[in-house]
């Protein structure tokens, strides 16, 4: 039976603390900006370009971008997308963006029904990650369905054969070994960080399919992360750092067979990118959140602010009371209209109390 051999180590650890910490300021931010959504398109956009540029797809960001924001139907060809973006590539780079930000769209939803249900996912929902990942790019009948052909692995850095997977008559016996683990191991056994560490080296090792394996293995991975309760909002890529770091990232994922089939130096560094990319969003959100215990003033509820009025509470947090002319400073290049609007909802919302009734008026933040 599959039994993940590693060690808890310190660095480990620390990373799970930041990542840990994160979690909590992202899930409990008093005021989530109602810019929540370009988070969320921003990371999906990252998300999508950096998931396959990992695998050497030459869109740019930008290029990634135009297409997710296009929306194309699945029934487009890849070459009415370009057409209609003024995007110049080759049609299978455009194909492979569109089929992965289907992917992450599927695993989201599959996350949120995951959280509402408890359900456990599995081979049925790895296979429709996969027929996902590689529609219009492989014959229909190698779409979600383990290879029955032989493949290595080459580095993407250098072309070099960096490994060689189990023989295609072991990958169903393989692949049922490691379900039954991920189906058996409970949280109080494996923090979830690590269980999605294990999982994305795991379909890496084993490379199940024809094609489309490291992408199939980072969105389950994510997959796992959102089942256990850590999608962060979907405001965060990964894959972005993975990107970035390509050398550390094909480095780490080698060191487990150097070291006798050994995770430890994988999860580390699964742990440490994530607990990278999740303080950058932390501070993010904390930047645009105010203090802890307006959340508990308001019955735990989260308030949507714009941006402007971020700009606003952080100023009456510094000074508790703010005149229409402190204000037109916080917002120079804001409409005295617009700021009276702004600083009303904020009353409106209970957040802030006036005094006053005309342009004398002080705005005086709720205690």
């Amino acid at each position: 039976m599959f039994k993940p051999k590693y060690s808890i180590t310190n660095k480990i650890l620390s990373s799970i603390g930041a990542i840990e910490a994160a979690k909590e300021v992202v899930e409990n931010a008093p005021l989530v900006p109602d810019w929540e959504a370009k988070f969320r398109q921003d990371a999906l956009i990252r998300t999508v370009h950096f998931g396959t540029h990992v695998e050497g797809n030459d869109l740019t960001l930008n290029q990634a971008e135009k297409i997710v924001k296009e929306d194309p139907g699945r029934d487009e060809s890849a070459e009415e997308v370009a057409k209609r973006t003024g995007i110049v590539a080759r049609e299978r780079d455009v194909q492979e963006v569109i089929n992965y930000r289907n992917v992450i769209r599927f695993v989201d939803q599959l996350a949120r029904l995951g959280k509402k249900t408890g359900m456990f996912f599995g081979e049925k929902e790895l296979l429709q990650i996969h027929s996902l990942t590689t529609e219009k790019l492989l014959p229909s009948h190698q779409l979600g369905v383990y290879r029955t052909l032989p493949v290595t692995v080459r580095g993407v850095v250098d072309g070099e054969v960096v490994g060689r997977p189990p023989l295609p008559v072991e990958v169903p016996y393989q692949m049922e070994d490691f379900w039954r683990w991920l189906a058996g191991v409970g949280r109080e056994e494996i923090h979830p960080v690590i269980k999605a560490a294990v999982t994305h080296y795991e379909l890496v090792r084993i490379h199940p399919f024809i094609e489309g394996n490291g992408r199939v293995a980072r969105a389950f991975a994510l997959l796992v992360l959102a089942a256990e309760g850590y999608n962060f909002k979907h405001f965060f890529s990964i894959e972005e750092f993975f990107d970035k770091n390509l050398e550390g990232y094909y480095a780490a994922l080698a060191s487990v067979e150097k070291n006798n089939s050994d995770l430890t130096e994988w999860i580390a560094f699964f742990c440490g990118a994530l607990a990278i990319e999740l303080t950058k969003l932390k501070e993010r959100v904390r930047r645009l959140s105010v203090d802890m215990a307006i959340k508990t003033k308001l019955g735990g509820k989260q308030i949507a602010l714009s941006e402007r009025q971020v700009a606003l509470m952080e100023a009456l947090e510094m000074r508790e009371v703010l005149t229409m002319a402190e204000a037109r400073s916080v917002l120079p290049m804001v409409s005295d209209d617009t700021i009276l609007r702004d600083l009303t909802s904020l009353v409106d919302k209970k957040l802030v109390r006036k005094k006053g009734k005309t342009k004398g008026a002080r705005y005086i933040l709720r205690k």
